[in-house]
């Protein structure tokens, strides 16, 4: 991964020097600055899918929460060995290279997505009422990450994604079990949640990289009866607010430094009926997916920071392309709000990194959903699953996306184009892999009819913007044969791609290994057909191969003519 490390420093470059902060962060006139008192542009990922996991990270979105996968791998593998699994995965998907890695591609803030169940007992296992268990292994674990974002100079977000008794309606991202109590039905919950943030915050109150505490993550639930169940419709609200304000003064009375985020109902978006501000140190999240960016996308939440006088924080986003990515990074940024995109890694292809599994993979969520028509067996199942807990998921395995690094560091602030590979012609021709095309925002580096998913804008279906789901995030289709390789599909008519190459001076045949209707353009030049004589000159040339109907390409090969 050396060369898209160093890439990723080079779009560093681009950057303002904001995204470097010294000391303590602080919000103060709407905006989180540092100790000199500096604006920090907060630029994040978030780790989710390590301490919770939800279902659709591991392609088992039919299971949903956390505790249904896993009484399911029990159920199949036995309690010791999912708990091994479990253990492993633990170890495994978050280490130092994870965070070395980051450093070196530009974030500055990492947002670590915490299970209370990884630091404290849940209600309904305490021996009594207003007991509290801790879990040292749990604590150990934030303290280890903690101590390689120091080393890189990143900071550390603490998020409460799953609280005792789960925070909302939308199962999976609070592991919640419908059967019990939720965080809202229970004072014991909202007790124990509460000491494990004085927990925390006695433990990190002396430690400036921890950036803040976020302490819940997208509440979603009806506190007003307004019908809508996850709270979008509410209007007072007045549950959620005592709630914040009763954690943040039992954090204060302990640690009367650290900033404080809150997110509003309606997964981070619905902030009425808060009212005045209870705490100077606070900043307000919200959530961003989905949907357009413009202005209008964000204006609520504009407003609101006029209002209150309190920082912004677009807390998660992502799950999009990378039109969508650069698109969302170049608002918000524009207004001066940092950011944490969602996730780091998954088992899919829309992040910075990728989690290749076993093959066999897919047969054990077959049989782990009811669907196998063959269920896999006790053994082959735990070998499959241990590998990817402890195999698969770790960063040296992981598939480097760097087109989505690009998109979030370069491509908001650059439309020029890069080479995605360094493409040599030499005087025996050469072969470049179609999916290989440049780096860039649409337009510069190529076209594509479908680029981004708008869904929750147009109330329609999700957009598929790549229909293969693999190789690259970009609307660029791609699709990838038995052996591996890649082809773009669905190349419609009208859309295109560019490409950089070095080359010797000469005239070579060009040839699209593909099918249909297609043309190419050397330096500007005037189109033609595959076959044609082209003349590339020493140095720098580009290549814009175009669909002119429906059609499909591989490759661009470049052979020499007599």
């Amino acid at each position: 991964m050396k060369s898209w490390l160093a890439m990723g420093a080079a779009a560093l470059a681009l950057l303002s020097t904001s995204a470097h902060a010294e000391g303590w962060l602080k919000a103060k006139d709407a905006r989180i600055v540092d100790e000199a008192g500096q604006s920090v542009i907060l630029r994040g990922m978030g780790l989710g899918g390590w301490m919770l996991q939800e279902g659709y990270m591991l392609r088992l979105s039919k299971l949903g929460q956390q505790h249904v996968i896993q009484g399911k791998i029990a159920d199949l593998v036995g309690p010791a060995r999912q708990q091994a699994i479990h253990k492993a995965w633990l170890d495994n998907h978050t280490t130092k290279a994870d965070i070395d890695a980051m450093a070196a591609w530009g974030f500055n803030s990492v947002r670590l997505p915490m299970h209370y169940d990884l630091l404290t007992l849940p209600v309904d296992q305490e021996a009594r009422p207003g007991a509290d268990t801790w879990r040292e292994e749990g604590f150990k674990r934030i303290d280890d990450l903690l101590a390689w974002s120091k080393a890189n100079g990143i900071y550390l977000i603490l998020d409460l994604h799953a609280a005792p008794g789960g925070q909302g309606n939308d199962l999976p991202i609070a592991d919640r079990d419908p059967n019990k109590p939720s965080l809202w039905d229970s004072p014991e919950a909202r007790r124990k949640t509460i000491e494990l943030w004085k927990k925390l915050a006695a433990r990190y109150k002396d430690e400036p990289m921890i950036g803040a505490y976020d302490l819940l993550n997208e509440p979603n639930w009806d506190f007003d009866g307004s019908g809508n169940k996850n709270g979008c419709k509410d209007e007072k609200q007045e549950t959620l607010w005592r709630f914040y304000q009763e954690a943040t003064a039992a954090i204060r009375a302990i640690d009367p430094r650290h900033m404080i985020i809150i997110e509003g109902n309606c997964w981070g978006n619905n902030y009425k009926g808060m009212g005045k501000p209870w705490d100077a140190n606070m900043a307000l999240s919200f959530h961003k997916y989905w949907n357009v960016n413009d202005d209008a996308s964000i204006e609520q939440h504009l407003k609101l920071r006029e209002q209150t006088g309190l920082p912004l924080w677009l807390g998660e986003s992502g799950e999009n392309s990378n039109v969508w990515f650069a698109d969302a990074i170049r608002l918000v940024e524009k207004h001066e709000i940092g950011w944490a995109f969602w996730p780091l890694k998954k088992i899919g292809f829309n992040q910075p990194l990728e989690i290749k599994v076993d093959p066999a993979y897919d047969d054990v969520v077959a049989t782990l959903t009811g669907e196998a028509k063959t269920p896999v067996g006790a053994d082959k199942a735990y070998s499959v699953l241990m590998k990817a807990a402890s195999h698969d998921v770790r960063f040296e395995n992981n598939e480097a996306h760097p087109d989505v690094i690009d998109a979030m560091f370069r491509q908001p602030h650059d439309a020029t184009t890069r080479p995605f590979r360094k493409h040599v012609v030499g005087a025996k021709g050469a072969t470049i892999p179609a999916w290989q095309y440049d780096l860039g925002v649409i337009g510069a580096a190529y076209a594509d009819t479908d680029a981004a998913n708008y869904h929750v804008s147009t109330g329609g279906q999700r957009t598929p913007w790549n229909k293969g789901r693999t190789g690259r995030n970009d609307g660029v289709d791609l699709e990838r044969a038995v052996d591996g390789s890649l082809k773009v599909t669905d190349f419609a008519a009208g859309e295109w791609l560019r490409y950089t190459v070095s080359a010797t001076a000469g005239r070579f045949a060009v040839s699209l290994v593909g099918e249909g209707a297609m043309e190419v353009a050397v330096n500007g030049g005037a189109a033609v057909k595959s076959g044609a004589i082209v003349s590339l000159m020493a140095g720098t040339n580009t290549l814009v191969v175009k669909s002119t109907g429906a059609a499909s390409v591989s490759a661009i090969k470049l052979t020499p003519a007599k």
